[in-house]
């Protein structure tokens, strides 16, 4: 089963919790896992959208309680490592999804690079060299699809 890594900041503008909301949806429904770092933001509304269709969400969170999950995680991770968890995010995934984000999404995108792991970005970071960027949610999971063979 694959699982897929959505990244992105903790707080988002409406447009972009949208965007990661209907990600989630439609990771649930190719079956794949969702794995992200569990709190807000994008991180809620991937988590949201997967819930809502029945799949499993994964958060890997950066304290030490479970607690701190968004209510949307099937499965929270406490780490106690702070961002240090991002590379833990990166590891668990087949492929990762950024989604807008500030410098902690900026550090996921290059760590996943750095391993070879394939991101697709949708309003990121811009202009970053291994970044396959596309315009929306279905070109997104399209591009998944095809990258993940």
């Amino acid at each position: 089963m694959r699982q897929i890594g959505v990244i992105g900041a903790s707080e988002c503008p409406y447009h972009v919790y949208k965007i990661a909301e209907d990600i989630g949806r439609k990771i649930a429904r190719k079956g794949w896992i969702l794995i992200c770092g569990g709190l807000g933001g994008v991180m809620e509304a991937a988590s949201k959208g997967c819930s809502m269709e029945g799949g499993i969400t994964v958060g890997i969170l950066p304290g030490k309680e479970k607690k701190e999950a968004n209510p949307y995680i099937k499965i929270p991770i406490p780490t106690g490592l702070s961002e240090g968890r991002n590379l833990i995010i990166i590891n668990c995934s087949d492929l990762l999804i950024a989604i807008g984000g500030g410098y902690g999404t900026l550090s996921e995108i290059g760590f996943a690079l750095k391993s070879g792991k394939p991101v697709i970005g949708i309003n990121t970071w811009k202009n970053i060299p291994g970044i396959h960027y596309v315009e929306d949610p279905e070109d997104a999971i399209s591009l998944a699809e095809k990258l993940l063979g």
